[in-house]
């Protein structure tokens, strides 16, 4: 498909749809959107709606950011480590600003080690180790939202 604008209607160029949804799954993220001048593709993991509004004469090029992506590493939702978020909030990596977090990457948990804090509406949730090990990843950084289910840290 082209990328011109045709009989009033905008075409949009497929491979860079496609290149967004792959984006939503390496990274979990639920919705991804590009502008370019005034044109602008957004792409939403809840039934992949793709929504393409504002059409231009010109053709989209996609971010040097999304051209740059790093190759997807093994998936951490399927890792057997994986501790993911039990809701959906805003993830602190510390108890307080400015204080230490509750652990560092490499260092060893024992079951019930708290990791985290996913904060949901004014509630303060400690995230715990599920299990005894080395926490390999920590995979949101401090005041990043979160989505239930998102994979939050790997312990190995």
């Amino acid at each position: 498909m082209a990328d011109a604008k045709q009989g009033g209607m905008m075409r949009v160029e497929l491979q860079l749809v496609r290149e967004l949804a792959q984006l939503l799954d390496e990274t979990g993220l639920t919705e991804v959107e590009v502008q370019d001048g005034d044109r602008s593709v957004r792409v939403a993991r809840q039934g992949m709606a793709v929504v393409a509004s504002a059409p231009a004469a010109q053709p989209m090029a996609a971010p040097a950011a999304l051209a740059a992506a790093p190759a997807a590493p093994m998936a951490e939702k399927d890792h057997p480590g994986t501790v993911k978020s039990p809701m959906v909030g805003t993830a602190y990596l510390s108890a307080e600003p400015g204080a230490a977090n509750f652990v560092s990457v490499g260092a060893k948990v024992k079951e019930g080690d708290t990791l985290l804090i996913v904060e949901a509406m004014k509630v303060m949730n400690p995230i715990t180790a599920p299990r005894a090990g080395t926490l390999k990843a920590m995979l949101v950084e401090n005041e990043q939202p979160v989505e239930y289910d998102q994979p939050l840290a790997i312990i190995e």
